[in-house]
């Protein structure tokens, strides 16, 4: 009788030999870089070529396409969050830098992409004369911006409301600042930070007809993209082209949820709030598949202990005393006046330069008319997020409870947010025109159309990052009903909708623009309104209008914010964060 004599492999050597988890996930991180690589080659184009090889309307172009606009979103989104960590930090944690950067974030998010679009083009195109890297750039920066004002919000209002006994627990284990940021305050935001970046990505679709197609002056530079080929699909009215955008999109949205999202969910799952573990927590094949591989996970092993050291690097990072938010002394006072008078300066100085401009070159008649216009505008862009919040809170909060029903709604939330509105131009035209119905109604639902989702998502966030131990005491007292929700769940979740209503608020005014006035073909619908002005100047050219229009938008937009949205914002940070 014969025995087999099985060769000895050290325990050592046996971790470095892939195992069926790693055939499986290898292939997919092959696949991706080669589709990444052959996306980038195309930006090192000369840009002559972007004329020689035009957008074609045939599908099997879209896949490339698809592969380009991705990309372009992916790398905005990058921008996006270093942006955030900067900006939302500086804004959070300095008293008097938040003064001027929270007001200019109100602004920059009230621009419309077609107003950064005119004046960066330029810019980006003259960085890398005759390349198709410039306009790539320019179109990055334009989706950059429907992307970033969401997420720094977020992030800064996960800042503003840390709970306070977390601030002792890291006051008492003597971390530095460094630390406390990375192990507390970025961990603290990365529920909500994680929803609104779901959110940014989808949004960016919104506008990705107006990034993709770049005029500079009587030239138009038209990249390759799922948007440059909707924007000729709807110019051309080929229904079929249409068609295969949605279905192209619909696949798109479900890769980057099933390989990006849906494990940063499940991955952040372990940074809720509380004690006790939620009965049901998301999860993600993708995660758990890198998890259990062995060759994969050797190889980022020193990766994640870099990032772990870099983390607890006892470095003692803190805003410059001039700038600094906690003081109480003579010496702060008289900073503070100093500060508030340099913006009143700087405010002013910017106020009588655009009259100077507005008044030479437009006239107060026109001023006056356009201010009325955003006044309906203003009605509209209210009405709508009232409505939305009715509709979508509610829902937020059962989508947000439920991890399992979060992730079967997760990819369809996606699609809607990123679901252009320009794809409901023909069906909204030809059923105004149709029934001679009013514009200034029936084009009215435009504009909430991608902006609603924030408040959804928003709330989503909120409720899952709600501590079970909150939810597990209103059992226990037999809270029910509408006290449920006016004193446990509401009040929870305000910080978060506050958030969403905010920047859903702002993107409604953006979304004004292509909202008010639309076409298909031929036909033309046009709406009484602030949104429908400015695409009605930048369509013309008549620059001075265009700038009137959009420092009006930015005014509206401010005031309403300074009014209304920042007074429950304080309210949120004061009364209503977990201590």
């Amino acid at each position: 009788m014969t025995s087999v004599i099985r060769p000895f492999i050290p325990a050592t050597a046996k971790r470095l030999l892939p195992n069926r988890w790693d055939l499986i996930a290898f292939p997919l991180i092959l696949g991706f870089l080669l589709f990444a690589t052959t996306g980038i080659q195309g930006t090192w184009a000369p840009i002559s070529a972007l004329q020689t090889e035009p957008i074609s309307l045939d599908a099997a172009n879209l896949p490339e396409y698809a592969l380009r606009t991705t990309l372009r979103m992916l790398a905005a989104m990058f921008a996006s969050i270093v942006f955030t960590l900067i900006y939302g930090t500086l804004a959070a944690k300095s008293r008097r830098a938040g003064q001027l950067l929270v007001p200019i974030l109100d602004i920059l998010q009230s621009v419309p992409v077609l107003g950064y679009i005119s004046f960066t083009v330029t810019f980006f195109l003259a960085l890398f004369p005759g390349r198709v890297l410039g306009a790539e750039f320019a179109a990055i920066f334009a989706i950059f911006t429907s992307q970033a004002w969401n997420m720094t919000f977020s992030f800064y209002q996960s800042l503003r409301t840390v709970p306070n006994d977390l601030k002792e627990v890291s006051q008492n284990l003597r971390l530095s600042g460094w630390q406390k940021f990375w192990k507390l305050e970025v961990p603290f935001s990365m529920p909500g930070m994680i929803w609104n970046m779901m959110m940014s990505m989808s949004g960016g679709w919104f506008f990705v007809v107006a990034s993709e197609a770049i005029t500079v002056g009587d030239k138009t530079v038209t990249l390759p993209g799922v948007g440059s080929y909707l924007a000729m699909a709807i110019a051309q009215k080929n229904l079929t082209a249409v068609g295969w955008v949605i279905l192209t999109m619909t696949v798109v949205i479900i890769i980057y949820d099933q390989f990006l999202f849906r494990p940063l969910v499940a991955w952040a799952d372990k940074f809720r709030l509380e004690d006790t573990m939620s009965q049901a927590a998301p999860e993600s094949w993708v995660l758990n598949l890198i998890q259990r591989t062995r060759v994969i996970q050797q190889i980022l092993r020193p990766f994640g202990k870099l990032l772990k050291k870099l983390a607890r690097l006892r470095l003692n990072i803190s805003l410059p005393r001039a700038i600094h938010t906690e003081s109480h002394s003579g010496v702060s006072r008289g900073l503070d006046i100093v500060w508030g008078a340099f913006i009143t300066l700087l405010v002013g100085y910017v106020c009588w330069r655009l009259y100077s401009f507005i008044s030479s070159e437009v006239g107060l008649g026109e001023t006056f008319k356009v201010v009325g216009l955003g006044f309906i505008t203003l009605i509209r862009v209210t009405l709508l997020i009232a409505l939305a919040s009715v509709i979508w809170v509610p829902l937020g909060v059962l989508i947000g409870l439920r991890p399992r029903l979060a992730e079967m709604i997760q990819p369809v939330a996606q699609f809607l947010a990123a679901f252009p509105a320009n794809l409901l131009f023909p069906v909204f035209v030809v059923f105004i025109v149709h029934f001679k119905l009013n514009p200034d109604i029936w084009l009215s639902p435009l504009i909430v159309l991608g902006t609603q989702w924030y408040i959804l998502f928003n709330v989503v966030a909120g409720a899952s990052a709600f501590p079970n131990d909150f939810r597990e005491a209103a059992t226990n007292f037999h809270i029910k009903g509408w006290q449920w929700w006016r004193q446990v769940m509401l009040p929870g979740i305000f910080p978060y909708y506050i958030t969403g209503a905010i920047t859903a608020s702002g993107g409604a005014w953006n979304a004004s623009i292509v909202s008010e006035m639309v076409s298909w073909g031929d036909d033309k619908l046009a709406a009484h309104g602030l949104g429908a002005y400015i695409a009605q100047m930048t369509a013309a050219g008549d620059f001075p209008k265009i700038l009137l229009g959009i420092c009006v938008m930015s005014l509206f937009v401010v005031l309403f914010n300074r009014l209304l949205w920042r007074p429950l914002y304080a309210i949120a940070e004061n009364k209503l964060r977990l201590n």
